[in-house]
């Protein structure tokens, strides 16, 4: 089956999609691309990571005395924080390429796993590769694809799945998330977020079977799948599965984002939002009257501006409640 032919324009490389007619491609969003459209608190991390780099410099010492050298070392550290992260990415694209290597290696395709793990070693890194290979080996994973593309017609998106497996007889679709070790030297936790990806995943439909071709196929890995998520860390590899109750609500929360990203996309496409303003032009009579020159006698917005007080009349005798007010 002939289904939309997909190009590179997003970070994991589903920025656009082509439908079966020859029209304009639409614009599609990845999964990652949709869930980030939730906000994520990062002030803390980022607080910390500056504040570590400096803790941990070996300068420390040496300008803490001097000012103007202690505020240069404090300028290297606002950008500790995307130094780590994008340190981290690449990292976690490195496990994923040797997870990959390992299920086609095991599917009897063309593999490139021995590179993938020099990969990691020439970082320091091989303990990820060993919680890859114990996580296999404890599940018995038998791989059906790897690095599998997906795409949601009817919602407008798309993605790619690390692993679709069977596990114990059983479809599992299967997210990869590398993950930092603790102090008392356990993987940590994954976030919950993990759901909503795999449950977008879950409800692609149709899956890629040959990219230069643009062939698809429907989704053929059935309506209720295991949902698996790995956190891989340095020293051991942590499990869990998605509760099938709450699939729904991950999935009508995905469905939410998607619209918000949408939005987001039209309203950038709807022309300039914020245009310059000058100031109203000044009608001739209403110029500003020179200091200690008289009011001019011209309505505002209607209403007549009165003009300079007059000399202060006497005050007439009047009666009061009917009563003539007494002589003097």
């Amino acid at each position: 089956m002939t289904a939309p032919e997909l190009a590179s324009a997003s970070p994991d490389g589903f920025g656009r999609m082509y439908r079966r007619s020859f029209q304009e491609p639409p614009t599609v969003p990845s999964i990652t691309t949709v869930i980030a459209q939730q906000p994520v608190e990062l002030d803390g991390w980022r607080s910390y990571m500056a504040a570590k780099h400096i803790a941990d410099h070996p300068e420390l010492r040496d300008v803490a005395s001097d000012p103007s050298r202690m505020r240069r070392l404090v300028r290297t550290a606002v950008d500790a924080s995307e130094t780590y992260a994008r340190s981290a990415a690449e990292r976690g694209d490195r496990v994923h390429s040797y997870a990959e290597q390992l299920a086609l290696q095991a599917l009897g395709r063309p593999h490139r796993l021995e590179e993938t793990l020099q990969a990691l070693r020439e970082h320091g890194e091989e303990g990820f590769a060993r919680s890859v290979d114990h996580w296999w080996q404890a599940f018995g994973v038998e791989p059906v694809a790897a690095e599998l593309t997906v795409w949601n017609h009817s919602l407008g998106y798309a993605g790619t799945l690390d692993l679709v497996a069977k596990i114990n007889g059983r479809i599992c679709l299967v997210d990869y998330k590398t993950k930092g070790t603790s102090r008392d030297g356990r993987v940590k936790a994954l976030d919950n977020k993990v759901a909503m990806q795999l449950v977008a995943g879950m409800k692609a439909e149709e899956s890629l079977v040959d990219a230069e071709a643009g062939a698809w196929e429907p989704w053929a890995h059935g309506e209720d799948p295991l949902l698996i998520a790995v956190a891989v860390g340095e020293t051991e590899h942590a499990a869990v599965r998605v509760n099938p109750e709450v699939r729904r609500h991950h999935w009508s929360t995905f469905c939410q984002l998607r619209r918000v990203w949408g939005a987001r996309v039209e309203a950038a496409s709807a022309g300039r939002t914020l245009l310059p303003l000058a100031p109203p032009p000044v009608p001739a009579a209403a110029s500003r009257p020179a200091a200690g020159g008289p009011v001019p006698d011209f309505p505002v917005d209607g209403v007549p501006v009165p003009g300079p007080p007059g000399p202060e009349l006497p005050v007439p005798d009047l009666p009061l409640s009917g009563h003539a007010t007494p002589g003097h």
